[in-house]
Protein backbone atom coordinates (compact mmCIF):
# COMPACT_ATOMS: atom_id res chain seq x y z
CA UNK A 1 0.00 0.00 0.00
CA UNK A 2 2.69 2.42 0.60
CA UNK A 3 4.01 1.66 -2.72
CA UNK A 4 1.29 2.51 -4.21
CA UNK A 5 0.62 5.93 -2.76
CA UNK A 6 4.36 6.53 -3.67
CA UNK A 7 3.27 5.99 -6.74
CA UNK A 8 0.47 7.94 -7.31
CA UNK A 9 1.78 10.92 -5.48
CA UNK A 10 4.49 11.06 -7.89
CA UNK A 11 2.01 10.79 -10.87
CA UNK A 12 0.33 13.68 -9.21
CA UNK A 13 3.57 15.90 -8.87
CA UNK A 14 4.90 15.26 -11.89
CA UNK A 15 2.55 17.17 -14.11
CA UNK A 16 2.74 20.24 -11.99
CA UNK A 17 6.40 19.63 -11.85
CA UNK A 18 7.09 19.91 -15.90
CA UNK A 19 4.48 22.74 -15.94
CA UNK A 20 6.33 24.98 -13.55
CA UNK A 21 9.55 24.23 -15.26
CA UNK A 22 7.78 25.36 -18.47
CA UNK A 23 6.61 28.06 -17.47
CA UNK A 24 9.87 29.40 -15.56
CA UNK A 25 11.70 28.42 -19.05
CA UNK A 26 8.88 30.37 -21.21
CA UNK A 27 9.59 33.48 -18.86
CA UNK A 28 13.01 33.71 -19.28
CA UNK A 29 12.98 33.43 -22.54
CA UNK A 30 9.97 36.27 -23.01
CA UNK A 31 12.50 38.40 -20.47
CA UNK A 32 14.72 37.65 -23.16
CA UNK A 33 13.21 38.35 -25.89
CA UNK A 34 11.57 41.61 -24.65
CA UNK A 35 14.53 43.26 -23.05
CA UNK A 36 15.47 46.78 -25.60
CA UNK A 37 19.60 47.28 -26.48
CA UNK A 38 20.72 49.04 -29.32
CA UNK A 39 20.91 46.08 -31.18
CA UNK A 40 17.36 44.91 -30.92
CA UNK A 41 15.31 48.65 -29.57
CA UNK A 42 12.06 46.77 -30.30
CA UNK A 43 9.62 49.41 -30.74
CA UNK A 44 11.54 52.36 -29.05
CA UNK A 45 13.60 54.50 -30.27
CA UNK A 46 15.67 56.52 -28.29
CA UNK A 47 17.72 59.20 -29.62
CA UNK A 48 20.82 57.80 -28.43
CA UNK A 49 21.87 54.30 -26.44
CA UNK A 50 25.17 53.13 -26.28
CA UNK A 51 26.42 50.18 -26.35
CA UNK A 52 25.93 47.36 -23.51
CA UNK A 53 22.82 49.31 -22.28
CA UNK A 54 19.75 46.66 -21.69
CA UNK A 55 16.35 47.56 -20.48
CA UNK A 56 15.13 44.80 -18.70
CA UNK A 57 11.28 43.63 -19.29
CA UNK A 58 9.06 44.21 -18.89
CA UNK A 59 9.21 48.08 -19.18
CA UNK A 60 7.40 50.75 -17.10
CA UNK A 61 6.02 53.63 -19.29
CA UNK A 62 8.05 55.03 -21.79
CA UNK A 63 7.46 58.46 -24.12
CA UNK A 64 8.98 60.83 -25.35
CA UNK A 65 12.22 58.32 -26.39
CA UNK A 66 13.39 60.97 -29.45
CA UNK A 67 14.54 63.42 -26.59
CA UNK A 68 15.78 60.47 -23.94
CA UNK A 69 20.08 59.77 -24.37
CA UNK A 70 21.17 56.50 -22.81
CA UNK A 71 25.25 55.94 -22.09
CA UNK A 72 26.93 52.79 -22.90
CA UNK A 73 26.70 49.87 -20.11
CA UNK A 74 23.63 50.92 -18.91
CA UNK A 75 21.57 48.80 -16.80
CA UNK A 76 17.73 49.79 -16.38
CA UNK A 77 15.62 47.27 -14.06
CA UNK A 78 12.01 45.84 -14.69
CA UNK A 79 9.06 48.45 -14.52
CA UNK A 80 11.31 51.60 -14.80
CA UNK A 81 9.43 54.26 -16.56
CA UNK A 82 11.36 57.13 -18.56
CA UNK A 83 9.77 60.08 -20.18
CA UNK A 84 10.54 62.77 -21.37
CA UNK A 85 7.74 65.90 -21.91
CA UNK A 86 4.65 65.87 -20.18
CA UNK A 87 2.36 63.42 -22.41
CA UNK A 88 3.31 61.35 -25.87
CA UNK A 89 3.47 62.71 -29.10
CA UNK A 90 4.81 66.08 -28.54
CA UNK A 91 7.72 68.00 -30.13
CA UNK A 92 10.95 68.79 -27.41
CA UNK A 93 12.93 70.57 -30.22
CA UNK A 94 16.46 69.84 -30.94
CA UNK A 95 17.97 69.37 -27.77
CA UNK A 96 18.13 66.01 -25.36
CA UNK A 97 15.85 66.20 -22.50
CA UNK A 98 16.89 63.31 -20.78
CA UNK A 99 20.44 61.94 -20.41
CA UNK A 100 21.92 59.47 -19.00
CA UNK A 101 25.94 59.26 -18.68
CA UNK A 102 27.65 55.99 -19.25
CA UNK A 103 27.17 53.06 -16.56
CA UNK A 104 24.38 54.48 -15.05
CA UNK A 105 21.91 52.10 -12.85
CA UNK A 106 18.41 52.47 -12.47
CA UNK A 107 16.60 50.07 -10.40
CA UNK A 108 13.51 48.31 -10.52
CA UNK A 109 10.52 50.28 -10.45
CA UNK A 110 12.25 53.38 -10.60
CA UNK A 111 10.91 56.65 -11.94
CA UNK A 112 12.87 59.26 -14.02
CA UNK A 113 10.26 62.15 -15.18
CA UNK A 114 11.82 64.56 -17.29
CA UNK A 115 9.19 67.57 -18.23
CA UNK A 116 12.37 69.49 -18.44
CA UNK A 117 16.08 68.60 -18.30
CA UNK A 118 17.48 65.99 -16.52
CA UNK A 119 20.67 64.59 -16.76
CA UNK A 120 22.45 61.57 -14.60
CA UNK A 121 25.89 61.64 -14.48
CA UNK A 122 28.23 58.39 -15.11
CA UNK A 123 28.39 55.77 -12.94
CA UNK A 124 25.33 56.60 -10.81
CA UNK A 125 23.56 54.11 -9.66
CA UNK A 126 20.35 54.35 -8.08
CA UNK A 127 18.36 51.53 -5.40
CA UNK A 128 15.20 49.95 -6.35
CA UNK A 129 12.14 52.57 -6.62
CA UNK A 130 13.62 55.68 -6.46
CA UNK A 131 12.09 58.65 -7.96
CA UNK A 132 13.70 61.73 -9.82
CA UNK A 133 11.08 64.44 -11.60
CA UNK A 134 11.72 67.98 -12.44
CA UNK A 135 8.18 68.48 -12.55
CA UNK A 136 5.97 69.82 -9.09
CA UNK A 137 2.43 70.33 -8.61
CA UNK A 138 1.49 73.84 -7.43
CA UNK A 139 -1.21 75.11 -5.11
CA UNK A 140 -0.99 79.25 -5.51
CA UNK A 141 -4.85 78.85 -5.95
CA UNK A 142 -7.02 78.17 -3.43
CA UNK A 143 -9.99 77.51 -5.00
CA UNK A 144 -9.10 75.43 -7.76
CA UNK A 145 -7.87 71.35 -7.48
CA UNK A 146 -4.49 70.96 -6.99
CA UNK A 147 -3.96 68.41 -9.79
CA UNK A 148 -5.76 70.71 -12.62
CA UNK A 149 -2.86 73.53 -11.46
CA UNK A 150 0.18 74.31 -14.02
CA UNK A 151 2.44 72.72 -12.16
CA UNK A 152 6.71 73.66 -11.46
CA UNK A 153 9.22 72.39 -13.83
CA UNK A 154 12.91 73.02 -12.65
CA UNK A 155 15.81 71.36 -14.19
CA UNK A 156 17.97 68.33 -12.25
CA UNK A 157 21.21 67.36 -12.59
CA UNK A 158 23.07 64.37 -10.84
CA UNK A 159 26.75 64.39 -11.08
CA UNK A 160 28.95 60.93 -11.59
CA UNK A 161 29.32 58.26 -9.13
CA UNK A 162 26.81 59.15 -7.15
CA UNK A 163 24.94 56.29 -5.06
CA UNK A 164 20.98 57.06 -4.42
CA UNK A 165 19.76 54.42 -1.84
CA UNK A 166 16.28 52.50 -2.56
CA UNK A 167 13.20 55.23 -2.23
CA UNK A 168 14.29 58.08 -2.20
CA UNK A 169 12.77 61.44 -4.19
CA UNK A 170 15.09 63.50 -5.88
CA UNK A 171 13.00 66.95 -6.29
CA UNK A 172 12.71 69.39 -9.31
CA UNK A 173 15.88 71.95 -8.96
CA UNK A 174 18.10 69.49 -7.31
CA UNK A 175 21.49 69.70 -8.00
CA UNK A 176 24.27 66.75 -6.49
CA UNK A 177 27.78 66.91 -6.95
CA UNK A 178 30.15 64.74 -7.48
CA UNK A 179 29.77 61.09 -5.77
CA UNK A 180 26.79 62.34 -3.61
CA UNK A 181 25.64 59.11 -1.19
CA UNK A 182 21.56 59.75 -1.03
CA UNK A 183 20.31 57.53 1.89
CA UNK A 184 17.03 55.33 1.64
CA UNK A 185 14.06 57.65 1.78
CA UNK A 186 15.69 60.67 1.40
CA UNK A 187 13.92 63.53 -0.60
CA UNK A 188 16.21 65.50 -1.68
CA UNK A 189 15.91 69.30 -3.29
CA UNK A 190 18.96 72.09 -3.97
CA UNK A 191 22.21 71.72 -4.27
CA UNK A 192 24.59 68.91 -2.73
CA UNK A 193 28.57 69.54 -2.72
CA UNK A 194 30.53 66.53 -3.60
CA UNK A 195 31.50 64.08 -1.46
CA UNK A 196 28.67 64.65 0.82
CA UNK A 197 26.01 61.92 2.53
CA UNK A 198 22.11 63.16 2.71
CA UNK A 199 19.40 61.55 4.11
CA UNK A 200 15.92 62.46 6.14
CA UNK A 201 13.15 64.38 4.13
CA UNK A 202 14.06 66.90 3.90
CA UNK A 203 17.42 66.05 3.44
CA UNK A 204 20.30 67.31 4.77
CA UNK A 205 24.23 66.76 5.09
CA UNK A 206 24.87 64.04 7.30
CA UNK A 207 28.66 63.62 6.67
CA UNK A 208 31.18 64.67 4.38
CA UNK A 209 34.76 64.71 2.79
CA UNK A 210 37.32 67.58 3.76
CA UNK A 211 40.80 66.87 1.87
CA UNK A 212 43.42 67.48 4.83
CA UNK A 213 40.42 65.86 7.94
CA UNK A 214 38.80 63.35 5.96
CA UNK A 215 35.12 62.09 6.42
CA UNK A 216 33.65 64.19 8.50
CA UNK A 217 32.40 62.66 11.14
CA UNK A 218 34.45 60.19 10.80
CA UNK A 219 33.73 56.75 9.54
CA UNK A 220 32.70 54.03 12.36
CA UNK A 221 33.69 51.20 10.03
CA UNK A 222 36.93 50.42 8.54
CA UNK A 223 37.29 50.66 4.68
CA UNK A 224 36.64 47.42 2.76
CA UNK A 225 39.73 45.94 1.56
CA UNK A 226 39.49 45.34 -2.00
CA UNK A 227 39.90 41.95 -4.00
CA UNK A 228 43.87 41.68 -4.61
CA UNK A 229 45.25 42.00 -8.36
CA UNK A 230 45.54 38.56 -10.08
CA UNK A 231 43.21 36.44 -7.27
CA UNK A 232 41.28 33.86 -9.55
CA UNK A 233 37.44 33.33 -9.57
CA UNK A 234 38.56 29.83 -8.15
CA UNK A 235 40.58 31.16 -4.93
CA UNK A 236 37.83 33.32 -3.99
CA UNK A 237 35.55 29.82 -4.59
CA UNK A 238 37.89 28.64 -2.05
CA UNK A 239 37.63 31.11 0.61
CA UNK A 240 33.88 30.53 0.88
CA UNK A 241 34.14 26.50 1.11
CA UNK A 242 34.99 25.05 4.85
CA UNK A 243 38.04 24.89 6.11
CA UNK A 244 39.35 27.49 3.28
CA UNK A 245 41.59 30.54 3.89
CA UNK A 246 38.53 32.29 4.94
CA UNK A 247 36.60 29.91 7.28
CA UNK A 248 36.33 31.38 10.88
CA UNK A 249 34.72 28.56 11.98
CA UNK A 250 37.30 25.85 11.96
CA UNK A 251 39.45 25.08 15.40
Amino acid sequence: MPKNRNTFSFLVRWPRRAASRAVHRGWAWVQEAGAVTAEHPGRLRFGAIGDGTRLAFPQGTVFGEPWIELGAHCVIGEQVTLTAGMMPDLDLGPDPILTLGDGVVLGRGSHVIADTTVSIGSDTYCGPYVYITSTNHSYDDPHEPVGKQWPRMEPVAIGPGCWIGTGAVILPGARLGRNVVVAAGAVVRGEVPDHAVVAGAPARVVRSWDPETGWQPPLRTPAPVPIPEGVTPEQLLALTEPGGAGDTTSP
